[in-house]
């Protein structure tokens, strides 16, 4: 028998990805999009395939959806979500 839990599990939506600073030159765009279900699973899709720099670039990154800082990656992503992928900043 299934459950209202078991049969909401999260499906995959299309989001935009915005890459800033080191992220934009490692992938070579300002803006993507993407589909994933949960954070964690839009940061496998962008790696996948990616060159080292690239993964690099996000193993080091902090991430924004929806311009609110998200660390959990399995919290679900919503269709017409916004992720920004921040790399650390030097300077000040």
């Amino acid at each position: 028998m299934s459950t209202t839990a078991d049969s909401h599990a999260a499906a995959p939506a299309t989001v935009t990805v915005r890459f800033f600073a080191a992220a934009r030159e490692a992938f070579g765009t300002k803006q993507s999009t993407a589909e994933a279900a949960t954070l964690g699973e839009l940061i496998s899709v962008l790696t996948a395939g990616a060159d080292t720099e690239a993964v690099t670039v996000l193993e080091r990154s902090s991430f924004l959806v929806n311009a609110r800082a998200r660390t959990d990656r399995q919290a679900p992503l919503a269709a017409g979500d916004t992720v920004d992928v921040l790399p650390p900043f030097a300077g000040g």
